[in-house]
């Protein structure tokens, strides 16, 4: 606790001039609703929650139109978005996902992979990002614009894209708007990979600790990420906070039991096909095998749903041929489900699939939805991952057998077994162990914690109660 000191009395400066009775909270989040991206559910508890905790929110994200390029729109998630949130759509856009050729110049039709490399390398000379540096100025501008309009008393920013941070640093630099860095999968570590992404001497590495520095707190998704950051900024580590994903509770069907005898089973996946490939072929080999080898399995379905590939690769990459090739095996291929659907999706299932890439640094949100859904879950991803640490404790868990198609095999029947055995006890202490997960208690203390490091204890007046499942979580920290 901060026993009613403030951020401003601590650094001895004027507090903002406020232009309404509740504070204005600004929140930098390309990828808010209605982006059809999975950061989007993230963002928008974000703002709901600050919202609730007596804030006036701004977010500020990129046209709708930039996102057609890309993923795709799902306007379901913006119902769900408190209807106090002001939304800023800044018209920036990926040139690299351009697929109108008319608009294309004859440097970018004749040699196309020389033209992306040259735009990436001018990005870099902006901010060190090669994909988004591009949009330092107008970021900066956009931020500054929108205190000069109605002064802002905190910023909440969260990467990717990391040249939001520069945006950041010109408020702090300008106006010391005081701000939180939501880091959600780090930057100097490369969670696919499992090391350092850059040094701390790199132009990255630079604006890294400058920001962190000054930033008010600094969450991330998981312990190992911000293991990661406390040993590496070991000055800065009372600042760090695990603020994980979590699941949505609308999006969790209200009960679950067992297969029925007399159908076939169904697995599915759903999420962004944005995997190796290998990863995505050792899963259709042991699906392929299993199904060949195991009776209960011989009529089951493989239901795949979410985004194949995104731009001009959409629905036509290597993926999808995989996907149409295993159509003899069971493999129904769906696409995207709108948030508001993911429930009914849930509810015909009787297993799920979770294939993500990466390792110990990577959780992947989706793994707290499937384990509040109370399905078995088969894992198909690397052993030595967070998604393992998370679901040890899930009792309708096949393991973690890495990615060889053989022990995938036996991952697979196993769930098969589950799916028609575990009775009713069974899926109830599975869904249990998920609800400290639940998005909004993952959520509430962290943002109570910065309405009191920035506005005092009790922040604005009139701040609502959290729910049960907050509530939970703050008693667990001591915090109610």
């Amino acid at each position: 606790m901060n026993n009613g000191r403030t951020l401003w009395d601590s650094l001895k400066l004027p507090r903002p001039r406020r232009s309404g009775s509740r504070p204005h909270m600004v929140y930098l989040a390309i990828g808010f609703p209605p982006a059809a991206k999975s950061c989007a559910y993230r963002m928008r508890e974000t703002a709901n929650q600050f919202a609730a905790a007596g804030w006036d929110v701004t977010a500020v994200t990129i046209a709708d139109e930039a996102w057609e390029r890309e993923y795709g729109l799902d306007h379901t998630l913006s119902q769900g978005v408190d209807p106090s949130v002001r939304v800023v759509k800044l018209p920036l856009f990926r040139d690299d996902l351009e697929t109108d050729i008319r608009t294309f110049t004859e440097q970018r039709a004749l040699a196309h992979k020389d033209y992306l490399a040259d735009l990436r390398k001018q990005n870099l000379k902006v901010f060190p990002e090669p994909v988004f540096g591009g949009w330092r100025p107008a970021l900066e501008k956009a931020l500054l614009r929108i205190h000069r309009e109605r002064p802002v008393d905190l910023l909440v920013t969260t990467c990717a894209p990391y040249v939001n941070l520069s945006a950041t640093w010109k408020l702090w630099e300008t106006h010391r708007v005081p701000y939180v860095v939501d880091f959600r999968d780090g930057w100097s570590v490369d969670v696919i990979n499992n090391g350092e992404a850059f040094t701390r001497e790199s132009v990255s590495g630079q604006w890294e600790i400058k920001l962190l520095t000054n930033a008010v707190a600094i969450w991330n998704v998981n312990e190992p990420i911000s293991r990661w950051y406390r040993e590496r900024y070991p000055e800065l580590a009372h600042k760090m906070r695990i603020v994980r994903n979590g699941y949505d509770a609308a999006s969790i069907p209200a009960q679950v039991r067992p297969a029925p005898p007399d159908r076939p089973l169904t697995f599915g996946y759903l999420g962004a096909l944005n995997l190796p490939v290998p990863l995505l072929s050792a899963v259709l080999e042991g699906w392929r095998t299993a199904r060949a080898q195991d009776p209960a399995l011989a009529d089951a379905r493989f239901e795949v749903r979410g985004h194949i590939g995104a731009a001009w690769a959409r629905g036509d990459n290597a993926h999808a041929e995989l996907l149409k090739a295993a159509a003899v095996d069971g493999v129904l291929v769906g696409g995207s489900v709108p948030k508001a659907e993911v429930v009914d999706l849930y509810s015909r299932w009787d297993a799920v699939v979770l294939m993500v890439t990466g390792g110990r640094y990577m959780t992947s949100g989706k793994v707290y939805e499937y384990m509040a859904t109370g399905l078995p879950v088969v894992s198909a991803h690397e052993a030595d991952h967070d998604a393992s640490t998370v679901l040890s404790t899930y009792p309708l868990w096949t393991g973690a057998v890495g990615l060889d198609p053989a022990e995938l095999t036996g991952a697979f029947r196993r769930a098969a077994a589950m799916a028609r055995t575990a009775d009713a006890a069974e899926r109830e202490k599975a869904r249990a162990e998920a609800r400290q997960y639940a998005r909004e208690g993952q959520l509430i203390p962290a943002v109570r914690e910065v309405t009191e490091l920035v506005l005092g204890a009790g922040g604005p007046a009139g701040a609502p109660q959290p729910s049960p499942a907050g509530a939970r979580v703050l008693a667990r920290e001591g915090r109610s």
